[in-house]
């Protein structure tokens, strides 16, 4: 695979990584973190340097799928999923919430998502439900603009539910404004 022009525009810009990293609660220098859509390396970059990382990148050859999380200890699933993929039969879908989905349940603390508006629509409320159910919720949604993708976007921290508490956190500042323009 080539990496185009489309691909090198739609990399996460390094120090919106760098600042979103500083969202993810709970973590451990230590942990282990998977990264399945690498691009070129923003995410791995701004993750601790004591992590043990994971991580895979279609246009390199290496896909997501292979990983299997139900053997494999990963702390947190951190990334800026594709906009869309292709579904079984051909048609192109919202990756966003099949993403959450395939991820919830399978990681120790949870996953986070950079996504615009049409992804965060994704997640309505049978869907987020359904990610309940699987034992995530959505702990917080830091709000970034990213000037060269001219809009808001939304990093979205899906947290495990603990098992002690049956009930989830109601949190005031469900939402974070990161200011300026990456």
């Amino acid at each position: 695979m080539t990496k185009d022009e489309p691909y090198f525009f739609h990399q996460t810009p390094e120090l919106l990584c760098k600042e979103l990293i500083k969202h993810i609660p709970d973590y451990n220098p230590s942990d282990t973190f998977f990264e399945p859509f690498a691009g070129e390396g923003a995410f791995i970059r701004a993750f601790p340097q004591e992590a043990t990382i994971l991580k895979t990148e279609l246009q390199d050859g290496t896909d997501y799928t292979t990983i299997n999380l139900e053997d494999t200890h990963v702390d947190w699933i951190i990334t800026n999923p594709p906009f869309r993929l292709e579904s079984s039969d051909g048609k192109r879908i919202n990756s966003f919430y099949k993403l959450a989905d395939e991820f919830a349940g399978k990681t120790k603390k949870g996953f986070a998502f950079l996504g615009n508006d049409y992804c965060l629509s994704a997640l309505t409320p049978t869907r987020l439900k359904k990610l309940k159910a699987k034992g995530v919720y959505i702990y917080k949604i830091v709000v970034c603009s990213v000037k060269k993708w001219r809009g808001r976007y939304f990093f979205i921290i899906f947290k495990n539910i603990n098992p002690i508490c049956e009930k989830v956190d109601e949190r005031i500042d469900f939402y974070s404004y990161l200011e300026g323009t990456f």
